[in-house]
């Protein structure tokens, strides 16, 4: 797993003599090949300060040992302490912010990570930048959500507590026409409202007709692997007001019953799961 027989010692120096000159940051690891190692360590001395060029480089390491899937990476990010350091790079919105969200969406996938985002500061780091005008970023926040809120009860309660679920409707009627960003907003509805939707599901999503001002309909479909569809997810949300949103998913599917939903006399399981009751005003910067 390439851990050190020791702690890792960091010192962290300024040159006084050349104002110019960039903070450094001296490594005085036991292992000098463990790079991920080093790179936790230096994100938790820099990042303090935010220094985003000498920054970068080491959110690069820990991003590539996370996407490699490398054993024992997520459980090092863990013990590292960094996840506060991530949420303070969101909140700041510099330069690395984006970086950062991407990072945050890749450690979403690891369990261990997201038990850890709630004291980290990370969810409402996450919920603040969902007012950004930047696509991409807004791709990899809300892409983190929803995989916090895949079969996460826990992470589900508290996310809709904060407004999630009224921010993420407002995105989808801020990009009608944005199909990535569109899809993603709308696996995270499932997530949140417990209808979980794994992206290796396939999920293929299209536009319904509307009936009502200001509404907008989506049918999404998870195909079975014969060429069936095996679940049918619909998804209507509206502005009722300035800044006031509502969402309903109603949610069918012909596999076996699952708890929280009921079975009809001549019809697949059918669920249905009102979200008005989560509608919050928010306010669009």
């Amino acid at each position: 797993m390439g851990h050190t027989d020791g702690p890792l010692m960091y010192s962290y120096t300024r040159p006084h003599a050349d104002k110019s000159r960039s903070s450094q940051l001296q490594t005085c690891p036991p292992n000098t090949h463990d790079n991920l190692n080093i790179a936790l360590g230096a994100i938790r001395v820099l990042g303090l300060e935010l220094i985003e060029r000498e920054l970068k480089p080491h959110l690069d390491t820990v991003m590539t040992s996370i996407k490699e899937g490398r054993k024992g990476a997520a459980e090092q990010v863990v013990i590292s302490g960094i996840l506060p350091i991530l949420a303070l790079s969101l909140r700041n919105r510099g330069p690395l912010t984006l970086l950062t969200a991407k990072l945050v969406a890749e450690l979403t996938k690891e369990s261990v990570v997201r038990k850890g985002f709630g004291d980290a500061g990370l969810v409402t780091a996450l919920l603040s930048i969902l007012t950004s005008a930047d696509q991409e970023l807004l791709f990899h926040a809300v892409r983190a959500i929803s995989r916090m809120s895949y079969n996460s009860s826990k992470l589900q309660e508290l996310l809709l507590r904060q407004g999630a679920m009224p921010r993420l409707v407002a995105i989808l009627l801020r990009f009608p026409e944005k199909e990535a960003l569109e899809e993603v907003c709308l696996q995270a509805l499932c997530n949140l409202s417990g209808i979980s939707v794994a992206e290796e599901a396939g999920m293929v999503w299209e536009r319904g007709l509307s009936v009502r001002p200001g509404e907008s309909v989506f049918h999404g479909v998870s195909p079975h692997t014969c060429g069936f569809a095996s679940s049918v997810t619909l998804v209507r949300v509206c502005r009722w007001a300035s800044g006031q949103y509502a969402s309903t998913l109603r949610f069918s599917s012909a596999a076996p019953p699952l708890s929280g939903f009921s079975m009809g006399t001549s019809a697949p399981l059918v669920g249905s799961r009102s979200l008005a009751s989560e509608v919050v005003r928010v306010c669009l910067s």
